[in-house]
């Protein structure tokens, strides 16, 4: 484990001093070598005496993070919404945070990822930015959506899929969260509750979910309240077809079929 630096040295302080003084968060190879006169070897240096010390953050190479001020003891990790900011401003795309980090924040699930996720339209793939860890999931454009925003301690924003959409990606991204079918019975407490309605589910499951998702949460929600208008607008954006698929993707596809969906209504309760 690399040891915190204790003491910073002039070009440190110097650094440091010039950041903070011109609100700069992010700085990059090349931006230090003109205003503290540095040779290229000597920045190239200097950024990876402050990382190793644990004074910036890499958020990849020639690009890191810096804190507003140093806190007390010296050590920074920038906050999630930070890291997230950084890496996705740097490719100009966009995020939320989904899966196990939003089931925990919506109190689906009582554990505490030590990873953060996020959904993207950049970069897939597990990254690290300080102490942050992250598994970057990309999806296209359209899949972006349904979110509500919290301003953190540090100003930053953070993006979050929204109570409901998470429980559809729930069920869209069951294999990769492996959320099923735990997240029937999120819905079901969720409807129960009044915190999510099924116009809004209904809405969500059109516009993020895919034919699996629509067929699988119409035939939950038929179970949970009878047929109704809403369940009519999923069935209308569904094609035709002769097959079925599992309710509970994780056992097998053995029980009664609800053939308006083509659905196996299998042990999920």
């Amino acid at each position: 484990m690399q040891r915190m630096k204790q003491r910073l040295g002039r070009q440190e302080t110097q650094m440091l001093a010039y950041l903070q003084m011109r609100r700069q968060r992010l700085v990059r190879t090349g931006d230090l070598t003109s205003p503290l006169r540095l040779s290229r070897l000597q920045e190239r240096e200097l950024f990876r005496r402050m990382a190793r010390g644990k004074l910036i953050a890499r958020v990849r190479p020639g690009l890191y993070l810096v804190p507003d001020t140093l806190p007390l003891g010296g050590a920074w990790t920038p906050s999630p919404a930070l890291a997230l900011d950084a890496l996705l401003e740097d490719r100009r795309g966009a995020y939320q945070i989904c899966g196990p980090n939003a089931f925990n924040r919506y109190g689906f699930d009582d554990q505490m990822p030590t990873r953060i996720y996020a959904y993207n339209n950049q970069i897939s793939g597990d990254r690290s930015v300080g102490a942050v860890a992250l598994t970057l999931i990309k999806v296209a454009d359209e899949r972006l959506g349904g979110t509500e925003t919290v301003t953190g301690p540090d100003g930053a924003v953070v993006r979050w899929s929204s109570r409901a959409r998470t429980l559809v990606d729930a069920v869209y991204d069951w294999s990769r969260f492996r959320s099923l079918p735990r997240g029937f019975r999120w819905i079901e407490s969720e409807l129960a509750a009044g915190r999510v309605r099924v116009a809004e589910l209904v809405r969500l499951t059109l516009r993020y979910g895919d034919v699996a998702t629509t067929r699988r949460i119409g035939a939950l929600l038929e179970q949970l309240s009878g047929p109704g208008a809403q369940l009519n607008r999923l069935a209308r954006a569904l094609p035709e077809t002769s097959g079925s698929i599992a309710l509970n993707p994780g056992r097998p596809k053995r029980g009664s079929i609800n053939r308006r969906w083509g659905v196996v209504i299998n042990a999920w309760r």
